[in-house]
């Protein structure tokens, strides 16, 4: 697979996985950008971040985009509020990898209270692994998705 760009980002909930996956990405080849927070803050907001990165990610066409907090949940419904964002959240490898083969994915929210460094560095490796089909099916799909935006 070609090297892509990934941008990464987190709240407090997910700053030490992320700080954990930045390393590992680039260990793996892949060009990653962080986008903070670059410091611990306990109290600050997921939208601080997320957004930012949902917005490098829509404009970057050749990128994706990983964000992680406590539950995955919160980082995942900012960055779907960004026009051209499909932004799911990853709880098995098995899923990961069919959000980019059927859905074409391209930001994966993590659950850092929920899975183990080692469960989120598999899921990271599958989603980022996987291509999307260009299957008929799943184009049309996304097509319909895709005019709620215009």
């Amino acid at each position: 697979m070609p090297a892509k760009k990934v941008y990464i980002a987190s709240d407090h909930g997910g700053f030490l996985i992320k700080k954990k996956l930045v390393s590992f990405l680039k260990q793996k080849g892949w060009a990653v950008e962080d986008l903070g927070p670059f410091t611990l803050q306990p109290d600050d907001d997921y939208p601080d971040y997320a957004i930012p990165m949902a917005k490098k990610v829509a404009g970057d066409k050749n990128s994706l985009g990983i964000v992680a907090c406590r539950n995955g949940q919160g980082v995942c419904i900012a960055s779907n509020k960004v026009k051209g964002i499909r932004a799911v959240t990853g709880f098995s490898r098995q899923q990961a990898e069919t959000t980019r083969k059927d859905d074409n994915a391209n930001i994966l929210c993590l659950p850092a209270d929920y899975l183990s460094e080692p469960e989120i560095k598999n899921i990271v490796s599958a989603w980022l692994g996987t291509d999307f089909s260009n299957a008929a099916r799943h184009k049309r799909r996304l097509r319909k998705v895709s005019a709620l935006e215009k």
